[in-house]
C-alpha cells in the first residue's frame, strides 16, 4: 500500500515502484497517513536545521544545524575528522528536483540543447576534480601484519622474550651455569608470537578496502552533449551542469536531474535496498530527493527506457560518494573479545610484576646480589606468562569460525566469533534476510470472499478453492496480462527455483498460475496475443486482446490488470460465481473493504478485470489499434483482487523467538514502506502479537496520537505502547535524546523508509545504550553501519560486494535464522575460552612456586625454564584447544547475553579460583614428588633447605647428602634434572584432572558426561604421551634437561589430582544446591 505524493488523490499508482510497490486505496488508513506525511514534510519545509550539501564550489559540506545538545552528544572541538564524519552523517538537502528546467540551466551556467563548451568544463573539472570516488588511506599490509605482531596476548610475550634475553645476558656475563636456557626461552617465545601472528593475519588476509568495490560499481564512458556535439566521454571527465543521454542498461554516470524521460526505470537497490526497479520521469513528485522521480543516482542502473538530465553532483559529492566517504571514516569497533583479552593481559601482567617486585625486595633483604635477585624477578615474571595461551585462543577461535561456515556463517575477522555471542540487539534489514526476496501472491479476493495463497519457499500445490467459475476467469487474465516468461531450458527446474525475464510483480503472478495450472507458455500459445499495452504510470494499467481458444467462441477476449481503484472505475459490473452482476454501491463497498483489508497487510494489490468483445463489432479482421485505442476500455467486468509480499523466510519466526528468550532484542531497519515493514515485523514476531504502537492504540481508543502514554514506567511493569514503527520522516527531525528514548522505552521496535545515515545513527543509538549490535545488510547503502556495528553481517547472495567488504561476517545463505546459530556459537566460545585460561592459569602456580622457594629456601631449583615451557607449549597446548569443542552445559540461548562491562572473560573468582585453591594443590602435589625424588637419592628435605650456592658451586666435587654420600657437580646436576623431570610429570598428570573439571563450571562431570566431548580424551592421551616422549625417548638428551624417571614417581601425584577433582564436584554440589548463596558468588567463575 503507499500513498499520493502530489497532493491530489489516493490512488497514485505510479508512486507504486515509488515504494516498493503499493497501490494505494483511497480510504481511511491511506488518507490518515497521506495528511501525517504532508504535515511532517511542512514541518521540515518550515524547520532550516537541514543539512546540505555543497552542489559547487570549493566547499565540501555545510553543517547547518543550530541548538544546543546534552554534553553527552558533543563533538570534540577541534576534532575535524569527527566533524565531517557527523556532517556525512545528516540527510542530503538538494533543490534541483524542484527547479524547472530554465532555472537549472541558469544555476549551472549550461544549456540544455548545447551542453556546456568544452573551456567551461574544463574549468569547473579543475575546481571540483575528477567525477571519481576518493579512496581512503589504506592500511598497508606490513602494518595489518605487525599489529597481528604486539596486539594482546603478544606483548605479553614480547616482555617475556625480552626478559629473557636481558637474564641471559646477565648470567653470561657473570659464567652462570646453564645461562642458555633463557636465550632458547627468548626465542621460543618470538617464535610463538611470530607464528601465531602469521597464522591470524593469514586467517584474516581478506582485504577490508571497501572503496575498491564501490569503485568496481563506477561507469566507464557516458554520451555526453557538449559544444552542441555528442561525445562519448570517460565517466571520470563529467562536471555539473553537463547535459548526460543514458538508455536501458547504462551506469548513471553522475547524480542527474532528469529533463525528459521515456519508459525510463531504474534499478536502485545498491543504494536504497529496493528490489523492485523504480520509474524516472522530469517531474518533480516528493520533497525528499531521494523518493521524487526526477532523479537518478550515481552508480545505479538504468533497466529500461531512455533519459536527459544534468549533472548536479560529481564524485565524492554524490549519495553514493556521500555513502562511500562516511563508511570509510567510520572507525571499527574493538570487538569484545579484544577487549577481554587486554583485561586478562594486564592482569597477568599486574600479577606477575606484583609478586615479582614482592620476590625482589625479599631477596634483596635475603642479602642476595642485585644481579642475582634481577635474574630472580626476570623469571618469576616469565614463569607467570601463559606462553601456550595466544595459540590456544587463535586456534580455538579458528575452529568455532570453520564450524560456523559449516553453518553458513562465514567469518571474516576471527574476533568477530564471540562478538555475535556478546551481542545484546540485532539490527535487521527486511527484503532478503527475513523476507524471501521475492514477490509471492499472497491472497486473493473473488466471489465476494478472499482466500490465502501458500507464501512458503517451495510451493507445489495452492490450498485455496479453485472450483468456482470466477476462478476460471481470474486465472485466465493472470495467465495472458502478463508479459514476464520464464528462461528457456528450465523444465527439469522447481517452478519456485526458474529464472524469469520480467519485473518482480510479474515473475510472481507467472509462478503462480504456472503451479496452479501448469504449462503457461502453452496456454498463452493457444490464446494468441492481438494487440497489448503495455503498463505505463499515466494510463496505471496493463491491457492485452487475445484471440480464444474455445474453437465455438469467435470472439476476441480483453484482459485488464492495474490499480485496483482504476480498474473498478472501468467497470461496470462484477463477477459473482462465474456470472456477472451490476456493480452497484453494495458490491463496491465489499470492494473496499477487502482492498482496505489486503492493503492494510502491507500487501501490493492488482485489480483484474475482462470484456469479450462482440462478434458483429470486432470480427476475426478487425485491425486494432492502441494508439487511438479503437476499443473499449470502459464498461469492463471486474473478475477479483490479486495481492503480493516479499513473504518471511519459514525459520525466521523461531530465529526470532530463540532471540528473544535469548535476552537480544531485534530491531527492523528497512527502506520499505511503513506498512509493509510493520506487517512483516508482526508475521515473524518482532513486533509481538498483543503488542500495540501508539498509533494502534490511539485507532482503538478513538483518540488523537498525542494522548498516548508513549512511554514505558520506570518499573517496566505495564505501558501502553511497547511497539514502535518510526518513519524516516520523523526520524530525521529527531534529536539524540529522543531517539534513545525511543530505544530505550521500546522492547519493539520498526524503522522503516530509512536511509543509510539513519541506519547508522540508530547504531549509534544502541551503542549508546551499552548494547552490543549486530546489523545485517546486503546494499552499498548498508555499509556504514555495518562497519560502524560490533559485528556486522552481510548477505553472501544478494550483498554487494561493498557489504561483505564493511562486515565481519558474511551470511552464505542470506537467512537470518543462522545468525541465531551463530550466537549460539559465539556464547559457547565464550564459556569454553574461560574454561581454557583457567585451565592454563591453574599451573602457572605451580610453575611460579619453585622459583619462590628457590629464593626463599634456598633449595635446589625444582623445576628449569626449558621445562615449563615443554609444559605450555607441549603437553597443554592440545587439551586447551581439545575445550573448544566441549557442549553447552545448558541452554545458552536461555539466558540474557553477557553483559560487557560486567560479565569479563578472567574475573575475580575465576583467577582466585585457578590460582589459589587447584594452583596451590597442585604446587603441594608436584613438591611432594620433588622431595620423595630427592629422599630417595639420599637428601631429605631438611637436607636440602639453605644449600643452594654449595649445590651450584662448580668447585665443589665432593657434595656430601643425608647419608654421608659425595656428589660430584655432574652428580647434582643429574639429580636437578630429575628433579625437574619429576616436577614435570607431576604437573602433567594433575593437569588431566584440572583439564576434566573444567569440562564444566556449574554442573557435575557426570551430568556433562565423561565421553561427550572425544577431543578431550585426544587432549588427555596426548599429554601423557609427549611426557612419556620427553622422559623415556628424549631424556638423554642433555639441552632439554630431562633424564630418564623410575616409574614409580609418576604416582606420587596421583592422589592430588583425584583431590582435585572431588574438591571441583563439591564444589559444584554446592553452586547447585545454594544459588545465589555467598558461595554461588564466590566460587563460581
Amino acid at each position: 500500500m503507499m500513498l499520493s505524493h502530489t497532493g491530489n488523490t489516493g490512488d497514485d499508482y505510479s508512486s507504486l515502484a515509488q515504494t516498493q510497490g503499493y497501490s494505494s486505496p483511497d480510504f481511511s488508513l491511506a488518507v490518515s497517513l497521506h495528511r501525517e506525511r504532508n504535515k511532517l514534510t511542512k514541518m521540515v519545509k518550515k524547520k532550516s536545521d537541514v543539512y546540505s550539501v555543497e552542489i559547487y564550489g570549493t566547499k565540501d559540506l555545510e553543517k547547518t544545524e543550530t541548538g544546543d545538545k546534552d554534553e553527552k552528544y558533543k563533538d570534540l572541538k577541534g576534532n575535524k575528522k569527527k566533524k565531517k564524519t557527523e556532517d556525512l552523517k545528516k540527510e542530503l538537502d538538494l533543490d534541483d528536483h524542484q527547479l524547472s528546467p530554465s532555472d537549472l540551466e541558469e544555476k549551472y551556467g549550461t544549456n540544455i540543447s548545447k551542453g556546456l563548451s568544452s573551456a567551461r568544463a574544463a574549468e569547473i573539472l579543475a575546481r571540483d576534480g575528477p567525477n571519481a570516488l576518493t579512496p581512503p588511506k589504506s592500511t598497508p599490509e606490513i602494518v595489518k601484519f605487525l599489529k597481528q605482531m604486539v596486539g594482546g596476548f603478544s606483548i605479553l610475550l614480547w616482555i617475556g622474550a625480552v626478559c629473557s634475553w636481558v637474564s641471559f645476558g646477565i648470567q653470561f656475563a657473570q659464567g652462570a651455569e646453564s645461562p642458555f636456557d633463557n636465550l632458547y626461552l627468548g626465542v621460543v617465545l618470538a617464535l610463538v608470537v611470530i607464528l601465531t601472528g602469521i597464522f591470524a593475519y593469514y586467517q584474516e588476509a581478506k582485504s577490508t578496502n571497501i572503496m575498491a568495490s564501490f569503485s568496481k560499481m563506477i561507469p566507464q564512458q557516458a554520451l555526453v552533449i557538449r559544444d552542441a556535439e555528442k561525445k562519448e566521454l570517460p565517466a571520470d571527465k563529467l562536471v555539473v551542469g553537463d547535459i548526460v543521454e543514458i538508455k536501458g542498461g547504462d551506469r548513471i554516470p553522475a547524480d542527474i536531474r532528469l529533463i525528459s524521460a521515456q519508459g525510463c526505470k531504474v534499478d536502485n537497490s545498491s543504494l536504497t535496498g529496493e528490489s523492485e526497479p523504480q520509474s524516472r520521469s522530469c517531474d518533480f513528485t516528493h520533497e525528499n530527493p531521494l523518493e521524487t522521480k526526477n532523479i537518478a543516482f550515481y552508480s545505479t542502473t538504468c533497466v529500461e527506457g531512455t533519459a536527459t538530465g544534468i549533472v548536479i553532483n560529481t564524485g565524492d559529492r554524490t549519495i553514493i560518494g556521500r555513502i562511500a566517504s562516511l563508511a570509510s571514516r567510520v572507525g571499527n569497533e574493538k570487538t569484545p573479545i579484544a577487549i577481554e583479552i587486554e583485561h586478562f593481559v594486564y592482569l597477568v601482567a599486574g600479577v606477575a610484576v606484583s609478586i615479582g617486585v614482592l620476590f625482589f625486595i625479599i631477596s634483596i633483604s635475603l642479602r642476595y646480589k642485585i644481579l642475582d635477585s634481577i635474574i630472580f624477578l626476570i623469571g618469576i615474571i616469565v614463569a607467570n606468562v601463559p606462553e601456550g595461551l595466544l595459540a590456544t585462543v587463535t586456534v580455538s577461535l579458528s575452529l568455532t569460525a570453520k564450524r560456523m561456515a559449516k553453518k553458513n556463517c562465514l567469518v571474516k575477522n576471527l574476533e568477530a566469533v564471540e562478538t555475535l555471542g556478546s551481542t545484546s540487539i540485532i539490527c535487521s534489514d527486511k527484503t532478503g534476510t527475513l523476507t524471501q526476496n521475492r514477490m509471492t501472491v499472497a491472497h486473493l479476493w473473488f466471489d465476494n470472499q478472499i482466500y490465502s495463497a501458500d507464501t512458503s519457499e517451495d510451493q507445489i500445490t495452492q490450498p485455496f478453492d479453485q472450483s468456482s467459475p470466477s476462478w476460471t476467469a481470474l486465472s485466465k487474465i493472470v495467465t495472458l496480462c502478463n508479459r514476464a516468461e520464464f528462461a528457456p531450458g528450465q523444465e527439469n527446474h522447481p517452478i519456485m527455483k526458474r529464472v524469469v525475464v520480467g519485473d518482480a510483480s510479474e515473475t510472481a503472478l507467472l509462478k503462480f498460475a504456472e503451479v496452479i495450472l501448469g504449462d503457461v507458455m502453452n496456454i498463452r500459445a493457444r490464446n494468441k496475443k492481438v494487440a497489448e499495452i503495455p503498463f505505463n504510470s499515466t494510463n496505471k494499467f496493463q491491457l492485452s486482446i487475445h484471440e480464444t481458444e474455445d474453437p465455438n467462441d469467435k470472439r476476441f477476449l480483453l484482459v485488464m490488470k492495474g490499480a485496483p481503484e482504476r480498474i473498478l472505475e472501468r467497470c461496470s459490473t462484477i463477477m459473482i460465481n462465474g456470472k456477472e452482476e451490476p456493480l452497484d454501491s453494495e458490491k463496491a463497498e465489499a470492494f473496499q473493504t477487502a482492498y482496505m483489508e489486503l492493503g492494510g497487510m502491507g500487501e501490493r494489490v492488482l485489480g483484474f478485470c475482462h470484456l469479450y468483445l462482440p462478434e458483429n463489432e470486432f470480427p476475426d479482421t478487425y485491425p486494432f489499434d492502441t494508439d487511438s485505442m479503437n476499443f473499449p476500455t470502459s464498461n469492463l467486468c471486474f473478475v477479483g483482487l490479486l495481492s503480493m509480499i516479499d513473504p518471511p523466510r519459514s525459520t525466521v519466526p523461531d530465529a526470532v523467538s530463540k532471540c528473544r528468550s535469548a535476552g537480544i532484542k531485534v530491531i527492523m531497519v528497512t527502506g520499505d514502506h511503513p506498512i509493509t515493514a510493520k506487517a512483516i515485523a508482526k508475521s515473524v514476531g518482532i513486533i509481538s502479537a498483543t503488542s500495540e504502537t501508539v498509533e494502534d492504540i490511539a485507532k482503538r481508543l478513538n483518540i488523537p496520537v498525542e494522548q498516548v502514554n508513549r512511554r514505558q514506567l520506570s518499573d517496566g511493569s505495564s505501558r501502553e505502547a511497547s511497539a514502535a514503527v518510526v518513519n524516516g520522516m520523523e526520524l530525521k527531525d529527531m534529536s539524540l535524546q529522543q531517539l534513545d528514548e525511543i530505544l530505550c522505552n521500546h522492547s519493539e521496535i520498526v524503522f522503516a523508509r530509512t536511509s543509510p545515515q539513519q541506519k547508522l545513527i540508530i547504531v549509534e543509538g544502541c551503542q549508546r545504550q551499552g548494547a552490543v549490535v549486530a546489523v545485517t545488510g546486503d546494499g552499498v547503502n548498508d555499509s556504514p553501519a555495518l562497519k560502524k556495528a560490533d559485528i556486522g553481517i552481510a548477505m553472501g547472495i544478494a550483498g554487494s560486494d561493498a557489504a561483505k567488504n564493511a562486515a565481519d561476517m558474511v551470511l552464505l545463505d542470506d537467512n537470518f535464522a543462522s545468525i541465531v546459530t551463530g550466537v549460539e556459537e559465539g556464547r559457547l566460545i565464550f564459556d569454553n575460552l574461560k574454561k581454557t585460561i583457567a585451565y592454563t592459569l591453574t599451573k602457572n602456580i605451580a610453575e611460579l612456586c619453585p622459583f619462590l622457594i628457590y629464593i626463599i629456601a634456598s633449595v635446589p631449583l625444582p623445576i628449569g625454564t626449558i621445562t615449563i615451557l615443554f609444559i605450555d607449549l607441549g603437553t597443554d597446548i592440545i587439551p586447551s584447544v581439545a575445550l573448544a569443542y566441549e557442549k553447552a552445559e545448558s541452554d545458552i540461548m536461555n539466558r540474557r547475553p553477557r553483559n560487557k562491562r560486567k560479565d569479563r572473560l578472567v574475573n575475580e573468582q575465576l583467577a582466585v579460583y585457578s590460582y589459589l585453591h587447584i594452583g596451590i594443590m597442585q604446587s603441594i602435589g608436584a613438591f611432594v614428588t620433588y622431595f620423595t625424588v630427592y629422599a630417595e637419592q639420599g637428601f631429605l628435605p631438611s637436607t636440602l633447605l639453605g644449600v643452594r650456592v654449595k649445590w651450584e658451586d662448580n668447585n665443589i666435587n665432593d657434595f656430601e647428602d643425608s647419608y654421608g654420600q659425595e656428589w660430584t657437580k655432574y652428580q647434582r646436576l643429574y639429580l636437578q634434572w630429575t628433579g625437574y623431570t619429576a616436577f614435570f610429570v607431576s604437573i602433567t598428570i594433575q593437569q588431566v584432572a584440572d583439564l576434566i573439571i573444567r569440562k564444566t563450571r556449574r554442573n557435575s562431570i557426570f551430568q556433562q558426561g565423561l565421553f561427550r566431548n572425544k577431543v578431550i580424551w585426544v587432549g588427555i592421551f596426548s599429554q601423557i604421551g609427549i611426557a612419556l616422549i620427553l622422559t623415556y625417548g628424549l631424556g638423554h638428551v642433555t639441552a632439554l634437561n630431562f633424564t630418564p624417571l623410575r616409574f614409580q614417581y609418576w604416582f606420587v601425584a596421583v592422589p592430588f589430582a583425584i583431590l582435585i577433582w572431588v574438591y571441583d564436584e563439591v564444589r559444584k554440589l554446592f553452586i547447585r544446591r545454594y544459588p545465589g548463596s555467598w558461595w554461588d558468588k564466590n566460587m563460581y567463575y
